[in-house]
């Protein structure tokens, strides 16, 4: 039997990571280890920080990323890709010349035969008006079809800076760390959704670009997958167990 794949927020192109063509071939280095134990491959959102499709054009770059996504998916490893808050504005790009498998909200899937709860987590358990408030206007059809009036040498360069500005505003560009179960708000949804849907054995998040592996019962994982900035995690499930991993180059990976 072969493995299933976690993995999250790469933020691709960010102008606030200095080394990100390292970290584009160390992700591609990373799917190239797994390709041949690989029965599917999740992406939980934010691989790019910014992307936009146009009618006919899409932001330049991700050569190495975008070809070995095709490469997986033609070898006949399922790619499955959840929009995050950066990656909203997927269309049909990565579907139909990359093969893989567009969400755009939460799912509840079946997995090796246990039961997963997939997001990318924004707005999930969060109560910050502000940040609702940006998320419903970057889900808005009207405000997509506008933006989409710039031509792609001034929109891209703006959602891109509009990017790098809010890393930025963060403490060394990262995100805070752990809070505590009763802090936390994927935490916090995740019980509150075990409440009324007990039978999930995994919730799997991005977003919050911590590692976290938490038991919530006796039945039911709670894993945030980390980044692919800083910490290169990911987790991974043979059917029977789940690791929360930290790629190193040149280690034999699960």
């Amino acid at each position: 039997m072969k493995n299933v794949y976690f993995l999250s927020d790469a933020h691709l192109g960010s102008r606030a990571i200095e080394h990100s063509r390292t970290q584009e071939r160390r992700l591609v280095n990373f799917l190239d280890s797994i390709k041949d134990k690989a029965e599917a491959i999740y992406l939980l959102g934010d691989m790019f920080d910014f992307w936009f499709e146009y009618r006919l054009v899409v932001p330049k770059g991700y050569t190495r990323f975008l070809g070995k996504l095709s490469e997986l998916t033609d070898s006949g490893v399922e790619v499955h890709y959840f929009i995050g808050n950066h990656d909203i504005w997927c269309g049909d790009y990565l579907e139909k010349e990359c093969g893989v498998t567009i969400h755009r909200e939460p799912v509840t899937v079946d997995i090796l035969g246990k039961t997963f709860f997939l997001a990318h987590g924004d707005g999930l358990g969060d109560p910050d008006k502000k940040f609702k408030f940006l998320r419903s206007l970057f889900h808005s059809r009207t405000c997509q079809f506008l933006f989409r009036m710039l031509h792609p040498r001034w929109g891209v360069d703006f959602g891109l800076s509009w990017a790098k500005h809010s890393r930025l505003k963060r403490e060394d560009g990262k995100e805070p760390p752990y809070m505590g179960e009763d802090n936390e708000h994927l935490v916090l949804f995740a019980k509150d959704y075990l409440k009324t849907h007990p039978d999930v054995n995994y919730f799997m998040f991005g977003h919050r670009h911590i590692e976290l592996d938490l038991i919530l019962n006796r039945q039911t994982r709670l894993m945030i997958l980390g980044d692919w900035i800083y910490q290169f995690s990911y987790a991974v499930f043979d059917g029977e167990h789940m690791f929360l991993e930290d790629f190193v180059e040149g280690d034999s990976q699960p």
